[in-house]
């Protein structure tokens, strides 16, 4: 499932609304950016269950990170590809 209502307080508030746009347009074309999107959003609504969490597990903490961790590689993926359609 694609996550079509791109709000920003939805991604946390970290991307543009220009990237957005971007993204929603692309998606539908783009499966690369489509499989990166659902990746990062499926990341983003883990980490929130995490951050609801008062304490967290030696083993949650680990988990927590390396979500963290393959959430900001997929941002750098999706970032590329945004860059790329910037400059057509």
């Amino acid at each position: 499932m694609v996550y079509f209502t791109l709000k920003r307080q939805e991604v946390g508030g970290k991307m543009e609304d220009k990237d957005l746009q971007l993204i929603q347009r692309l998606i539908p074309s783009n499966d690369a950016l489509k499989k990166l999107w659902e990746e990062h959003m499926d990341y983003e609504h883990k980490l929130e269950e995490f951050n609801k969490k008062r304490y967290l597990s030696a083993e949650d903490e680990m988990k927590r990170r390396k979500i963290q961790k393959l959430k900001l590689a997929g941002k750098d993926q999706i970032e590329a590809i945004l860059q790329q359609h910037r400059q057509m």
